[in-house]
């Protein structure tokens, strides 16, 4: 009787381990994901170099972020870029350029042009970042990339009316970072291709610092992206995110 009660401890035991052990599900794992980089409402200032055929040009912003829903973007540097702005209400974008004195509604097939000639589209721009509204995720494989184990995950869009009908992205598994990541249409061609150059730990997150965005369709080195600072749940006023703004 007492082996019988210590196989059957025994068992559950090694069952509650084995448990413990397993590793977490695609959905588990873009969950922790969203939840390292998303908050509230955050404010940014980055560098972006377009490499491009005749050479590199870099372009400073600030940015104004509200959860999903809003957006404000004023480009600093250089002179001749400097007062242009961009502002996301939900599913509509704006921009203001100051050489026009124009503001215009970007939309429909527009919505697919470059951002200053860079790597990113404008869709890139208003993509809501939690990719687990977006996505169902399942873990493809485990590998060693930037020396960092990492979980890849293949995501597969939830709806038609989305700019990428799959990813493939590459999960660090201590910070949970994405820190690659591969687009692809609908008949599965490669798209755009993201590649984090450098994570750091801010306000006890990791947050990619340096990456590089490569349109898969244009030739050329990318556009590289440094984040030069962030504040994660900051103050920001609701007046911000009005078209008065732009101007």
């Amino acid at each position: 009787m007492k082996q019988t009660i210590y196989s059957l401890l025994l068992t559950i035991l090694m069952a509650a381990t084995a448990l413990a052990q397993s590793p977490p599900t695609g959905e588990e794992i873009l969950r922790r994901v969203d939840a390292n980089i998303g908050s509230d409402n955050k404010i940014s200032t980055a560098e972006m170099i377009i490499h491009g055929r005749r050479g590199s040009r870099s372009i400073k912003s600030k940015s104004w972020i509200y959860g999903q829903e809003k957006s404000f973007t004023e480009y600093l540097a250089p002179a001749r870029e400097a007062g242009t702005k961009m502002l996301k209400l939900e599913d509509q974008l704006w921009t203001y350029i100051p050489s026009t004195d124009r503001t215009i509604k970007i939309s429909g097939h527009m919505l697919r042009q470059s951002v200053m000639g860079s790597d990113l589209s404008y869709e890139d721009m208003m993509e809501d970042p939690e990719l687990l509204d977006l996505y169902q995720a399942n873990v493809i494989e485990e590998v060693t990339f930037l020396d960092r184990p990492c979980w890849v995950l293949e995501l597969t869009a939830k709806t038609e009316d989305i700019s990428y009908h799959s990813r493939k992205i590459w999960v660090d598994k201590e910070r949970y970072v994405s820190l690659k990541e591969e687009r692809f249409a609908r008949s599965g061609k490669l798209l755009k291709i993201f590649e984090v150059k450098e994570v750091r730990q801010i306000q006890n997150r990791w947050v990619p610092v340096n990456m590089v965005f490569k349109d898969a369709l244009k030739n050329g080195e990318g556009t590289e992206f440094f984040i030069e600072s962030i504040e994660f749940n900051a103050d920001i006023p609701d007046a911000l995110f009005t078209k008065a703004s732009l101007r």
